[in-house]
C-alpha cells in the first residue's frame, strides 16, 4: 500500500466564495461539495490517474446548484447526502457515525447541525487516524456558517445547534487535524467574515468564536450580526432537494443591434460585461453594467428577477462563455442572447449613453462647489460602521425598488470598491438620472476626512 497520506486538492470558486475537495490516494478519488460546473472536477481526476468513486455533500446547499448528483452519474460514483434532507432522487442517506470506504480511504460522518438541520461534517483518516475534517457550513476559518436560511423560525434553534457542533468537532477531533470547509472565503453563507486561507483544530481552539465564547454571547452576537444575503438563495434549495439537470454551457444565441434595441425596449435584462469604467464612458441607453469580476454572479443574481429573458454583451467570446458558466453556477441556465464587439457596433442606429467617473477626493471638490446627493449602496451594517454626512444609504440589493426615494440632483454614487457602485450607476442613468460613479476604496474617503462615524 502507498504510505503516503491521501492528496487533497482544492478546486475553488472564488466567484462564490466556495470549496470543493478532491480527494485521492492510490487511484482512487473522493469529491465533497462540487459545483455545478463538474468540467473542473473531471479534468483534475484525469490528471491524477484517479477514478471517483464517491461524491460527498454536507448539505443541500443554498449559494450555489449542486454539480454532485450528475458528477456521480457521470463517472457512476455512489452520491452521498445526509439523512432526513428531502430530495427526489436516488443517494445513500448518511448517518452520524456511518463509515465510507473509498479503496484504502476512510471517512466517517459527523452530524454537525447548524447552518442546516442535516448538516453533516466528514473526517478523513489515515491508518485509523484523523487527519482532516471537511466541514461544509459548521466550522469555516474563525467564523461558521449562518444559521438564518431555512426561515427565521429555525435561527434561534440552528445557532444553538451550532455552536454545540463546533464544540464537538473541537472535542474529538485531535489539535493538529486540517480544517477544509466549503464555505467562508467570502459566502455570504458564512455567518461573519472569516480569516485565513488554512488551518487546523488547535487554531481554530483559539479564533473560532463558537470555541471563544460562552454559548449565550455566541448565539447573540452571531444572530445580531447577520445581515442580508442574496435573493436567489431561495431558489437553490429547491434546485437541488429535486436534482438538478446537467449544465449547459453553450454558447448564447447571437443577437444584432436592431434585435439589442428591441429587447430593452421591452424592458428584458440587457446586461453590460465590460469594465465598469467602458460602460461609463459608453453603453447602449437601457442596458445595465455588471462588471464580469470575483463579484459579477453575486450582485447579478441578487439583483436578477428570476426566470427573466437574459442577454449579454461582451467584448469576446471569451467573456460571454465565462458569464454563462458563472450564471448556471446558480441555476441561470441558457442566456437567451449574445452580443460581441465593440461597442459602438452595437448600438446601430441609436446612440451611446455615458456618465462621469470620479474619485473621493472629486466629490470633496464638487460638494464644495455646489450641491451634490452623496448615495451610499454599501449594507446598512458597513453605513452604521462609518459614512459621509449627508449620505443617503440605500443598499445596492434594494436599489432596484428605491429609486424614487432619491431626490432629484446630480448625484455621486459610492460603495467599499466601486463595484456595487458601478451597477447602481447603471440602473440609475438607465432611469434617467444624473449620476457620477465613484470608482474608488472607501479608504480614501476615511483619509480625506471626508467620513463621520
Amino acid at each position: 500500500m502507498n504510505a503516503t497520506a491521501p492528496d487533497i486538492a482544492i478546486i475553488e470558486t472564488t466567484s462564490l466564495g466556495d470549496r470543493s475537495y478532491f480527494i485521492s490516494y492510490d487511484g482512487v478519488a473522493v469529491v465533497i461539495d462540487p459545483q455545478r460546473d463538474i468540467d473542473r472536477v473531471q479534468a483534475l481526476a484525469a490528471d491524477k490517474s484517479a477514478r471517483i468513486t464517491h461524491v460527498l455533500e454536507t448539505h443541500i446547499h443554498n449559494d450555489y446548484v449542486t454539480g454532485g448528483l450528475e458528477l456521480a452519474r457521470a463517472t457512476g460514483a455512489q452520491y452521498l447526502v445526509p439523512d432526513g434532507d428531502p430530495v427526489e432522487y436516488e443517494r445513500r442517506a448518511v448517518l452520524d457515525g456511518d463509515i465510507i470506504e473509498a479503496g484504502a480511504m476512510t471517512l466517517q460522518v459527523m452530524h454537525t447541525p447548524g447552518h442546516t438541520h442535516h448538516h453533516v461534517s466528514y473526517v478523513l483518516r489515515h491508518d485509523g487516524e484523523p487527519i482532516a475534517i471537511f466541514t461544509g457550513g459548521s466550522m469555516l476559518y474563525g467564523s461558521t456558517g449562518r444559521t438564518d436560511l431555512l426561515g427565521s423560525e429555525h435561527t434561534e434553534e440552528l445557532t444553538h445547534a451550532q455552536f454545540h457542533s463546533v464544540r464537538r468537532i473541537a472535542a474529538e477531533l485531535p489539535a493538529d487535524v486540517e480544517v477544509y470547509p466549503t464555505h467562508g472565503f467570502g459566502s455570504f453563507c458564512s455567518a461573519t467574515p472569516t480569516t485565513g486561507d488554512s488551518s487546523t483544530i488547535a487554531q481554530q481552539q483559539q479564533s473560532n468564536p463558537a470555541l471563544t465564547q460562552d454559548e449565550q454571547s455566541y448565539v447573540e452576537e452571531l444572530i445580531a450580526g447577520l445581515s442580508a444575503y442574496p435573493a436567489y438563495y431561495a431558489h437553490m434549495g429547491v434546485i437541488n432537494a429535486q436534482g438538478p439537470e446537467p449544465i449547459d454551457l453553450s454558447m448564447p444565441e447571437p443577437v444584432d443591434p436592431e434585435e439589442l434595441r428591441r429587447r430593452i425596449d421591452a424592458g428584458q435584462w440587457v446586461v453590460d460585461l465590460r469594465a465598469r469604467t467602458a460602460f461609463a464612458a459608453g453603453h447602449l441607453d437601457g442596458s445595465l453594467g455588471f462588471e464580469l469580476s470575483s463579484s459579477f454572479v453575486t450582485y447579478l443574481g441578487w439583483l436578477y428577477q428570476w426566470g427573466a429573458p437574459l442577454t449579454l454583451i461582451g467584448e469576446s467570446s471569451d467573456q460571454i462563455a465565462e458569464a454563462t458558466r458563472e450564471l448556471a453556477r446558480i441555476g441561470i441556465d441558457r442566456p437567451s442572447g449574445s452580443a460581441v464587439g465593440e461597442i459602438h457596433s452595437l448600438v446601430g442606429d441609436g446612440e451611446l449613453r455615458s456618465y462621469e467617473v470620479s474619485d473621493f477626493a472629486g466629490l470633496g471638490g464638487a460638494a464644495g462647489e455646489r450641491e451634490v446627493l452623496v448615495l451610499d449602496t454599501r449594507q446598512h451594517s458597513e453605513y452604521a460602521d462609518g459614512h459621509i454626512p449627508g449620505a443617503v444609504n440605500i443598499p445596492l440589493h434594494e436599489l432596484p425598488h428605491r429609486l424614487a426615494e432619491i431626490p432629484a440632483g446630480e448625484i455621486w454614487v459610492h460603495c467599499a470598491s466601486g463595484y456595487r457602485a458601478s451597477i447602481a450607476a447603471s440602473l440609475l442613468d438607465r432611469a434617467d438620472r444624473s449620476v457620477v460613479l465613484i470608482d474608488d476604496d472607501y479608504d480614501s474617503a476615511v483619509e480625506l476626512g471626508l467620513q463621520k462615524i
